[in-house]
């Protein structure tokens, strides 16, 4: 009996791949454990036309990151913080605040995408690396002035 993986099993064979195996085996554990479909005709279209929606999608994603990333690398955001007396910031620039001066140019990045090199504690310019998925990361220049 032909059988269509839906997920990796050890020792049949990885996800998306029409493998052969014994009735017994494919009907009662690939077929009742959902780990696989019979091969038919329909099945195969039906997958094949899943996996190219699947892939469409993943390729609007990816646009939309480096489109993200232009508007990121080419765009310069201020963040306003308090100074002591020494023109040190009180405390230090989080990632909250520079999401929410993404969020007052229209650029959603949510705090957990940012990262930072060191922290910043100190008035000037700095380099912020954002995770826009992917593999696709952009380069953000944020000026940090005394409030």
């Amino acid at each position: 009996m032909k059988v269509l993986l839906l997920k990796d099993v050890q020792g049949t064979g990885k996800a998306g791949e029409v493998k052969e195996v014994k009735d017994g085996y494919g009907k009662n554990f690939l077929i009742g454990k959902g780990l696989a479909l019979h091969a038919t005709t329909e099945v195969m279209n039906k997958y094949k036309a899943e996996q190219k929606k699947k892939a469409e999608i993943e390729a609007a994603e990816i646009a939309e990151a480096k489109e993200l990333a232009q508007k990121l690398e080419s765009s310069k955001f201020t963040i306003k913080h308090k100074v002591g007396a020494n023109g040190h910031l009180i405390g230090s620039v989080t990632n909250k605040e520079i999401s929410q001066a993404f969020d007052d140019l229209g650029v959603k990045i949510d705090k957990k995408q940012i990262t930072l090199k060191s922290k910043i504690k100190t008035v000037g310019i700095f380099e912020v690396d954002c995770k826009l998925g992917h593999g696709i990361h952009g380069i953000a220049k944020i000026d940090v002035i005394a409030e």
